[in-house]
Protein backbone atom coordinates (compact mmCIF):
# COMPACT_ATOMS: atom_id res chain seq x y z
CA UNK A 1 0.00 0.00 0.00
CA UNK A 2 1.11 3.25 -0.64
CA UNK A 3 0.28 6.18 2.39
CA UNK A 4 0.53 9.64 2.80
CA UNK A 5 1.34 11.60 6.36
CA UNK A 6 0.12 15.87 5.42
CA UNK A 7 1.59 18.11 8.36
CA UNK A 8 2.52 21.40 9.27
CA UNK A 9 5.76 20.20 11.03
CA UNK A 10 7.18 16.81 12.35
CA UNK A 11 5.83 16.81 16.15
CA UNK A 12 6.57 14.22 18.78
CA UNK A 13 2.96 12.68 17.79
CA UNK A 14 4.09 12.23 13.89
CA UNK A 15 7.32 10.43 15.26
CA UNK A 16 5.25 8.05 16.74
CA UNK A 17 2.93 7.28 14.06
CA UNK A 18 5.74 7.32 11.94
CA UNK A 19 7.26 4.73 13.75
CA UNK A 20 3.81 2.62 14.08
CA UNK A 21 3.77 2.44 10.63
CA UNK A 22 7.08 1.31 10.45
CA UNK A 23 6.38 -1.48 12.28
CA UNK A 24 3.97 -2.54 9.79
CA UNK A 25 6.56 -2.39 6.97
CA UNK A 26 4.69 1.04 5.91
CA UNK A 27 7.43 4.29 5.23
CA UNK A 28 4.50 6.94 4.55
CA UNK A 29 5.73 10.31 2.02
CA UNK A 30 5.57 12.98 4.50
CA UNK A 31 4.39 15.63 2.67
CA UNK A 32 4.68 19.49 4.22
CA UNK A 33 0.93 21.42 3.83
CA UNK A 34 3.31 24.99 2.61
CA UNK A 35 4.36 22.41 -0.28
CA UNK A 36 0.64 21.95 -1.09
CA UNK A 37 -0.66 23.15 -4.65
CA UNK A 38 -4.08 22.30 -5.86
CA UNK A 39 -5.36 22.26 -9.25
CA UNK A 40 -8.75 22.72 -8.29
CA UNK A 41 -10.11 22.07 -11.54
CA UNK A 42 -8.41 19.23 -12.63
CA UNK A 43 -8.64 16.10 -10.48
CA UNK A 44 -6.23 13.38 -8.70
CA UNK A 45 -3.92 12.40 -11.75
CA UNK A 46 -1.90 15.83 -11.08
CA UNK A 47 1.25 15.29 -8.63
CA UNK A 48 1.50 15.59 -5.06
CA UNK A 49 4.51 17.36 -3.53
CA UNK A 50 5.92 14.20 -3.07
CA UNK A 51 6.46 13.80 -6.82
CA UNK A 52 3.22 11.03 -7.24
CA UNK A 53 0.24 11.49 -8.01
CA UNK A 54 -2.69 11.88 -6.04
CA UNK A 55 -4.62 8.86 -7.50
CA UNK A 56 -1.94 6.34 -6.20
CA UNK A 57 -2.40 7.14 -2.43
CA UNK A 58 -4.38 4.05 -0.92
CA UNK A 59 -4.68 6.56 1.95
CA UNK A 60 -3.71 10.79 3.24
CA UNK A 61 -2.92 10.91 7.19
CA UNK A 62 -4.21 14.37 7.99
CA UNK A 63 -2.06 15.65 10.56
CA UNK A 64 -1.50 19.41 10.42
CA UNK A 65 -0.92 22.13 12.65
CA UNK A 66 -3.03 24.61 10.50
CA UNK A 67 -6.54 23.71 10.68
CA UNK A 68 -7.59 25.85 7.77
CA UNK A 69 -5.01 24.17 5.68
CA UNK A 70 -6.18 20.94 7.11
CA UNK A 71 -9.38 21.23 6.51
CA UNK A 72 -9.10 22.21 2.76
CA UNK A 73 -6.74 19.78 1.82
CA UNK A 74 -9.01 17.42 3.20
CA UNK A 75 -11.93 18.89 0.97
CA UNK A 76 -9.94 18.57 -1.86
CA UNK A 77 -9.06 15.30 -1.55
CA UNK A 78 -12.33 13.53 -0.56
CA UNK A 79 -13.54 15.28 -3.68
CA UNK A 80 -11.35 13.21 -5.83
CA UNK A 81 -12.33 9.97 -4.29
CA UNK A 82 -8.91 9.42 -2.21
CA UNK A 83 -9.41 8.00 1.69
CA UNK A 84 -8.85 10.65 4.15
CA UNK A 85 -8.01 9.96 8.38
CA UNK A 86 -9.99 11.88 9.05
CA UNK A 87 -12.60 13.06 6.41
CA UNK A 88 -13.61 16.52 5.93
CA UNK A 89 -17.00 16.06 7.14
CA UNK A 90 -15.46 15.29 10.76
CA UNK A 91 -12.78 17.88 10.42
CA UNK A 92 -15.04 20.41 9.52
CA UNK A 93 -17.69 19.83 12.30
CA UNK A 94 -14.99 18.82 15.10
CA UNK A 95 -12.97 22.02 13.88
CA UNK A 96 -15.83 24.32 14.82
CA UNK A 97 -17.33 24.32 18.30
CA UNK A 98 -20.34 25.63 16.91
CA UNK A 99 -20.86 22.97 14.59
CA UNK A 100 -19.91 20.28 17.24
CA UNK A 101 -22.77 21.66 19.80
CA UNK A 102 -25.11 21.18 17.27
CA UNK A 103 -23.97 18.09 16.14
CA UNK A 104 -24.26 16.81 19.28
CA UNK A 105 -27.46 18.26 20.08
CA UNK A 106 -28.89 16.62 16.70
CA UNK A 107 -27.69 13.52 18.29
CA UNK A 108 -28.71 13.38 22.24
CA UNK A 109 -25.40 13.45 23.32
CA UNK A 110 -25.77 15.49 27.00
CA UNK A 111 -22.89 18.40 27.16
CA UNK A 112 -23.16 22.18 28.66
CA UNK A 113 -25.57 24.36 27.66
CA UNK A 114 -24.60 26.40 24.95
CA UNK A 115 -25.83 29.69 22.57
CA UNK A 116 -24.44 32.16 20.53
CA UNK A 117 -24.52 35.46 19.23
CA UNK A 118 -23.35 37.98 16.45
CA UNK A 119 -23.46 41.05 17.82
CA UNK A 120 -22.75 42.86 21.29
CA UNK A 121 -25.91 43.07 22.21
CA UNK A 122 -27.41 39.58 21.38
CA UNK A 123 -24.62 37.90 22.95
CA UNK A 124 -24.86 39.73 26.04
CA UNK A 125 -28.47 37.95 25.57
CA UNK A 126 -26.72 34.74 24.63
CA UNK A 127 -24.23 35.14 27.84
CA UNK A 128 -27.31 35.83 30.09
CA UNK A 129 -29.17 32.99 28.69
CA UNK A 130 -26.60 30.47 29.89
CA UNK A 131 -26.37 31.89 33.23
CA UNK A 132 -23.02 33.32 35.16
CA UNK A 133 -20.71 31.92 35.28
CA UNK A 134 -20.02 31.72 32.15
CA UNK A 135 -17.67 30.47 29.18
CA UNK A 136 -16.75 32.06 26.11
CA UNK A 137 -14.62 30.09 23.70
CA UNK A 138 -13.50 31.21 19.92
CA UNK A 139 -15.34 29.04 17.68
CA UNK A 140 -12.34 27.91 16.56
CA UNK A 141 -8.80 27.12 18.52
CA UNK A 142 -7.07 24.97 20.62
CA UNK A 143 -5.15 24.30 23.35
CA UNK A 144 -6.96 26.23 25.48
CA UNK A 145 -6.32 29.54 24.60
CA UNK A 146 -8.64 32.89 24.59
CA UNK A 147 -11.38 30.84 26.86
CA UNK A 148 -12.74 33.33 29.22
CA UNK A 149 -14.62 32.85 32.42
CA UNK A 150 -16.98 35.49 32.95
CA UNK A 151 -18.65 35.88 36.55
CA UNK A 152 -20.49 38.41 35.74
CA UNK A 153 -22.73 41.28 33.58
CA UNK A 154 -19.70 44.07 33.63
CA UNK A 155 -16.73 41.19 32.87
CA UNK A 156 -18.94 39.83 30.31
CA UNK A 157 -19.21 43.12 29.23
CA UNK A 158 -15.55 44.23 29.27
CA UNK A 159 -14.61 41.33 27.28
CA UNK A 160 -17.15 41.71 24.46
CA UNK A 161 -16.24 45.32 23.98
CA UNK A 162 -12.71 43.89 23.43
CA UNK A 163 -13.38 41.36 20.87
CA UNK A 164 -15.33 43.22 18.94
CA UNK A 165 -12.72 46.31 18.64
CA UNK A 166 -9.42 44.69 18.30
CA UNK A 167 -10.60 40.93 17.37
CA UNK A 168 -10.90 40.00 13.58
CA UNK A 169 -14.30 38.20 11.90
CA UNK A 170 -13.43 35.13 13.35
CA UNK A 171 -13.85 36.80 17.17
CA UNK A 172 -17.20 38.16 16.43
CA UNK A 173 -19.08 35.28 16.72
CA UNK A 174 -19.70 34.90 20.48
CA UNK A 175 -19.80 31.05 21.73
CA UNK A 176 -21.31 30.83 25.49
CA UNK A 177 -21.12 27.76 27.17
CA UNK A 178 -22.19 26.95 30.88
CA UNK A 179 -19.58 26.84 33.18
CA UNK A 180 -19.69 23.06 34.66
CA UNK A 181 -18.47 22.46 37.92
CA UNK A 182 -15.50 20.14 37.60
CA UNK A 183 -13.80 18.06 40.85
CA UNK A 184 -10.39 19.61 39.91
CA UNK A 185 -10.32 17.92 36.23
CA UNK A 186 -11.38 16.75 33.64
CA UNK A 187 -11.67 13.23 30.98
CA UNK A 188 -9.88 13.02 27.80
CA UNK A 189 -10.88 10.13 25.96
CA UNK A 190 -9.45 8.44 22.61
CA UNK A 191 -11.35 6.80 20.34
CA UNK A 192 -10.47 4.92 17.24
CA UNK A 193 -13.05 4.16 15.07
CA UNK A 194 -16.22 2.64 17.50
CA UNK A 195 -14.17 2.24 20.55
CA UNK A 196 -12.78 4.32 23.40
CA UNK A 197 -9.06 2.76 23.25
CA UNK A 198 -8.23 4.41 26.44
CA UNK A 199 -8.79 7.95 28.70
CA UNK A 200 -6.88 10.09 30.70
CA UNK A 201 -7.80 12.55 34.26
CA UNK A 202 -6.18 16.06 33.58
CA UNK A 203 -6.15 17.63 37.36
CA UNK A 204 -5.08 21.29 37.22
CA UNK A 205 -5.14 23.66 40.28
CA UNK A 206 -6.64 26.01 36.91
CA UNK A 207 -10.38 25.90 35.87
CA UNK A 208 -8.34 25.18 32.36
CA UNK A 209 -7.08 21.58 32.44
CA UNK A 210 -5.83 21.69 28.90
CA UNK A 211 -1.91 19.67 29.56
CA UNK A 212 -1.00 22.74 27.45
CA UNK A 213 -2.29 24.94 30.35
CA UNK A 214 -0.17 22.77 32.63
CA UNK A 215 -2.69 19.84 33.53
CA UNK A 216 -1.17 17.08 34.22
CA UNK A 217 -2.56 13.33 33.18
CA UNK A 218 -3.37 10.39 34.88
CA UNK A 219 -4.92 6.90 33.81
CA UNK A 220 -8.91 7.16 33.98
CA UNK A 221 -10.65 3.36 33.46
CA UNK A 222 -12.80 3.29 30.47
CA UNK A 223 -16.21 2.34 32.15
CA UNK A 224 -18.91 1.52 30.40
CA UNK A 225 -20.67 4.23 30.27
CA UNK A 226 -18.11 6.58 29.37
CA UNK A 227 -17.45 3.91 25.89
CA UNK A 228 -20.63 4.02 25.36
CA UNK A 229 -20.91 8.00 25.43
CA UNK A 230 -17.45 8.89 23.78
CA UNK A 231 -18.48 6.52 21.00
CA UNK A 232 -22.11 7.92 20.75
CA UNK A 233 -20.51 11.72 20.39
CA UNK A 234 -17.44 10.28 17.84
CA UNK A 235 -20.06 8.67 15.30
CA UNK A 236 -22.13 12.13 15.52
CA UNK A 237 -19.73 14.29 14.29
CA UNK A 238 -18.49 11.93 11.56
CA UNK A 239 -16.62 9.09 13.44
CA UNK A 240 -12.69 8.36 13.29
CA UNK A 241 -9.59 9.32 15.33
CA UNK A 242 -10.68 11.82 17.62
CA UNK A 243 -9.97 12.95 20.94
CA UNK A 244 -13.16 13.79 23.14
CA UNK A 245 -13.18 16.10 26.94
CA UNK A 246 -15.62 15.21 29.11
CA UNK A 247 -16.44 16.76 31.78
CA UNK A 248 -18.03 14.94 35.18
CA UNK A 249 -20.70 16.99 36.11
CA UNK A 250 -23.11 17.07 38.60
CA UNK A 251 -25.70 15.72 36.53
CA UNK A 252 -23.22 13.05 34.90
CA UNK A 253 -20.69 12.74 32.07
CA UNK A 254 -21.02 15.29 29.67
CA UNK A 255 -19.63 16.03 26.40
CA UNK A 256 -17.47 19.44 26.25
CA UNK A 257 -15.40 19.19 22.81
CA UNK A 258 -14.27 16.54 20.13
CA UNK A 259 -11.00 17.44 18.68
CA UNK A 260 -9.73 15.51 14.96
CA UNK A 261 -5.93 15.73 15.17
CA UNK A 262 -5.25 15.22 18.62
CA UNK A 263 -2.05 15.32 20.88
CA UNK A 264 -1.25 12.11 22.37
CA UNK A 265 2.06 11.80 23.32
CA UNK A 266 1.03 12.51 27.40
CA UNK A 267 -1.46 9.67 27.17
CA UNK A 268 -0.05 6.72 26.19
CA UNK A 269 2.51 6.41 29.35
CA UNK A 270 -0.15 6.74 31.89
CA UNK A 271 -2.57 4.39 30.31
CA UNK A 272 0.08 1.36 28.72
CA UNK A 273 -2.02 1.81 25.41
CA UNK A 274 0.07 2.17 22.10
CA UNK A 275 -2.37 4.96 21.18
CA UNK A 276 0.22 5.53 17.19
CA UNK A 277 -0.08 2.21 16.61
CA UNK A 278 -4.23 1.76 17.44
CA UNK A 279 -4.51 4.73 15.25
CA UNK A 280 -2.70 3.42 12.48
CA UNK A 281 -3.99 0.20 12.70
CA UNK A 282 -7.53 2.05 12.23
CA UNK A 283 -6.07 3.50 8.85
CA UNK A 284 -5.00 0.72 7.52
CA UNK A 285 -8.68 -1.04 8.34
CA UNK A 286 -9.82 1.88 5.66
CA UNK A 287 -8.50 0.06 2.84
CA UNK A 288 -10.89 -2.89 3.24
CA UNK A 289 -13.86 -0.40 2.59
CA UNK A 290 -14.99 1.28 -0.46
CA UNK A 291 -13.39 5.01 -1.43
CA UNK A 292 -17.01 6.40 -1.20
CA UNK A 293 -17.49 4.92 2.34
CA UNK A 294 -14.75 7.37 3.62
CA UNK A 295 -14.98 9.90 1.31
CA UNK A 296 -19.28 11.14 0.63
CA UNK A 297 -20.64 14.20 1.49
CA UNK A 298 -17.31 16.45 1.32
CA UNK A 299 -18.96 20.15 0.81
Amino acid sequence: MRAALLITHVRPEEKLLLAAFGARGITPDVILDRDLVFDLTAGPEQYAPSGVPWSAYDVVFERCVSTSRGIYALAVLNSWGIRTVNTYRTAVTCADKLLTTLALTRAGIPQPHATAGFAEDSAMRAIAAVGYPAVLKPVTGSWGRLLARVNDHDAAEAVLEHRFTLGDWTQHTIYAQQFVEKPGRDIRTFVVGNRTICAVYRDSAHWITNTARGGTTSNCPVTDELDELCARAANAVGGGLLALDVFESPDGLVVNEINHTMEFRNSSAPTGVDIAAAMVDYALTLLSQPAAANTEATL
